[in-house]
């Protein structure tokens, strides 16, 4: 893929900072525009930087070690564990709910299938749409159709240049999704994360495939939420409870 250049970014700057821009002034407001500028310059950093942590899971995943790491990356091994040795967040099975353990198995089919070897945001809302469960049904609840979904989805999920491998890391969105999920069970006092907690997850983050498919809809954080909220506990039941 093609890099932006400079002159793309400063266009893009130009065209979506409205406020510098006022018809009694004959200059753009120079402050207005450095701080769109440098906002835009921090989501870049971001997802650079969210492009190096995901390579750096699946080498630590498949046995990499920290000096090999460090190598490729042109720092020592103890710079590469500073800036990467996060705890990440240990999952037990128990902590999934049923329905969600089947919307992952979904998932990784899909990577794999797709010879993925990562499960991002749109293998995530594939799986989710799987088959009917807390996920779908509060879509239901927000006017959608989750098979609809699934039709603009399903040319989302590209082929990958290699068979995927057995154990496929979660992305860096991906993994925000599912932490976001377990805070969400935890503060309703559920002992198991639901279909509903990680679409929850996922449209908090707003990043990535799936955010592509779900914010043209209004489906985000606080859409989700509310919507949670509307339904009440009815929301929180899950497949086969009643």
């Amino acid at each position: 893929m093609a890099l932006p250049d400079l002159d793309e970014l400063i266009a893009e700057v130009d065209r979506t900072c409205a406020r510098a821009h006022r018809p009694d002034r004959p200059q753009p407001d120079w402050l207005e525009l450095l701080r769109t500028g440098a906002d835009l310059a921090e989501r870049l950093r971001g997802l650079a930087d969210d492009l190096v942590e995901d390579y750096v899971e699946h080498c630590r995943l498949h046995g990499v070690s920290w000096s090999d790491i460090g190598t490729a990356l042109g720092v020592t091994r103890q710079a590469a564990q500073q800036r990467f040795l996060a705890p990440h967040v240990k999952y037990e099975q128990s902590e999934f709910a049923e329905e969600l353990r089947t919307a992952m198995a979904h998932m990784k089919k899909a990577a794999v299938q797709h010879r993925n070897n990562y499960i991002g945001t749109e293998h995530v809302l594939w799986g989710l749409l799987a088959e009917d469960n807390t996920a779908t049904r509060l879509l239901r609840h927000l006017g959608l159709s989750p098979g609809a979904l699934r039709r603009d989805l399903e040319p989302r999920l590209t082929p990958g240049a290699s068979q995927a491998a057995e154990r496929i890391a979660w992305t860096p969105y991906t993994r925000r999704a599912l932490a976001a999920a377990r805070d969400l069970a935890r503060a309703e006092g559920l002992a198991e994360i639901g279909c509903d907690h990680l679409l929850a997850g996922l449209a908090s983050v707003a990043r990535g495939v799936a955010a592509d498919v779900l914010g043209p809809l209004d489906v985000d954080g606080e859409t989700v939420a509310a919507a949670r909220d509307r339904k009440g506990e009815n929301m929180g039941s899950r497949p086969g409870d009643g």
